[in-house]
């Protein structure tokens, strides 16, 4: 059993997988992290929010992607995702991009700087984390533990 965190504007009893006008990193999806600190800072975007805390237990036949560390495969993963391409995965655990990282990718996606480029910015960049649940079968593995309010 692990700990993951959601940063939201609300109590989220029953995670759902919302489809919204933009991707994310790995495409739609509930997405959750290790960090409470992340979490907060989630929760804290436009105001007070709340965080809310899971118990995840990994089931077997689940189609899990995981990403240990930025690389040219999670930077193509994110690429497709961000452009409206989906896979397969019921979750995908990696690095999140930052906002800094964010707007490198959006660079290299746009055209505006190569793969190489990317790479010399992102270098020094710590990315966060993110674990993203795609399918029913996925959120299925969260039980709702607690959740309180955070102030900015």
């Amino acid at each position: 059993m692990r700990t993951l965190y959601h940063g939201s504007r609300v109590t989220v009893e029953q995670p759902e997988i919302r489809i919204q006008k933009f991707h994310k990193d790995f495409y739609w999806g509930f997405y959750c992290t290790e960090y409470e600190t992340q979490a907060t800072r989630w929760a804290t975007r436009f105001g007070s929010g709340i965080v809310n805390v899971y118990q995840f237990e990994e089931q077997p036949g689940l189609s899990v992607k995981r990403f240990p560390e930025m690389s040219d495969e999670w930077l193509d993963f994110i690429v497709a995702c961000r452009s409206g391409i989906p896979h397969d995965y019921d979750i995908v655990e990696g690095p999140m991009a930052d906002d800094t990282i964010f707007n490198y990718v959006q660079s290299y996606t746009d055209g505006e700087i190569s793969r190489a480029a990317f790479w010399e910015l992102a270098r020094f960049k710590h990315p966060t984390h993110q674990i993203s649940f795609h399918t029913a079968r996925a959120l299925a593995t969260l039980t709702f533990e607690r959740s309180y309010e955070v102030h900015v």
